[in-house]
């Protein structure tokens, strides 16, 4: 015979909480500023499909902030001045595959790389062609007498903000034989502003040769450095010329690049030669005079 209940309690309802759609209803899953934030967090590509997905997603991916913080970001370096266009349109002038070279010399054009971006506070930037800290800043009256004394020189009424740096290979810029062999490597940096400005578009802003210089003897590398000269002594700036860290060994002969947040280096390790060539090259604001592009090229003698 089984054994008796102890209580004589019936069975009751269950005392725990009901679920109700009431308790989830405080929950909205269209809370803007929650999917600012996410948005935030995709890349180009991703956001641009999230807008097409609804004009209500469309409103919220357009929202200035979530191009700014995305372009800072994947660009890497801190938001240092403001700017007249619109970040996403930065955005794509930046990550759309373009250089330089897609609108002006295009025939020349061989192959380049992306090396990174940097910020240019003050606006006055330092040039070399060696990787050396120097000890003191050059002081001749010219630029061109800089450079065949020092080999580096000081650039003036910069652009403050964002520069983008690539690394170009165009061809011998002397000849239009196609069967010229020459190549020139290109130190090629430019405000982020650049593509998107009217001046640039038209082709009325050009590239003006303000300075060469030639090595008349062997060179191990084909270098050069583009430094904000106010943090030219900063530690990060540092690792710059701290060659061993970043060129490879002497027989590597592929190009290598360091950006850090002021400065831009490149270095190509070159066999046998009898010297280099190498141009400065300056584009200037038609508006304001500012320079916005800046390239270092270098050729084999």
């Amino acid at each position: 015979m089984g054994k008796r209940l102890r209580g004589a309690k019936s069975i009751c309802c269950c005392a725990s909480p009901r679920f109700s759609s009431s308790s989830i209803s405080s929950f909205s899953w269209h809370e803007e500023d929650i999917w600012t934030e996410i948005a935030k967090y995709l890349d180009g590509k991703s956001l641009v499909m999230l807008a097409a997905t609804s004009k209500w997603f469309l409103r919220v991916v357009m929202d200035e902030s979530v191009w700014k913080f995305a372009c800072l970001r994947d660009l890497q370096v801190p938001d240092c001045s403001e700017t007249a266009f619109k970040w996403i349109n930065l955005y794509a002038s930046a990550f759309g595959g373009s250089h330089s070279y897609d609108f002006r010399q295009k025939e020349k054009h061989i192959d380049w790389m992306r090396i990174g971006a940097f910020c240019i506070n003050s606006s006055d930037a330092f040039l070399m062609e060696n990787l050396i800290c120097p000890s003191k800043l050059p002081k001749e009256d010219t630029m061109q007498n800089m450079l065949n004394t020092y080999g580096s020189c000081v650039l003036h009424n910069i652009k403050t903000g964002i520069w983008i740096a690539d690394l170009q290979l165009v061809r011998c810029p002397v000849c239009d034989l196609n069967t010229c062999d020459g190549t020139m490597q290109v130190l090629d940096v430019r405000h982020v502003e650049l593509f998107l400005t009217e001046g640039y578009q038209t082709g009325s802003w050009e590239y003006k040769l303000i300075g060469s210089h030639d090595i008349r003897k062997h060179s191990d590398s084909a270098s050069g450095g583009i430094f904000d000269i106010k943090y030219l002594k900063s530690p990060s700036t540092a690792e710059l010329f701290n060659l061993k860290s970043w060129v490879g060994s002497p027989n590597d002969w592929q190009p290598k690049a360091m950006v850090t947040y002021h400065a831009v280096a490149i270095n190509t390790n070159l066999q046998e030669n009898e010297g280099l060539h190498i141009k400065y090259h300056v584009m200037t604001s038609g508006d304001t005079g500012e320079v916005v592009s800046i390239r270092i090229s270098q050729q084999l003698l």
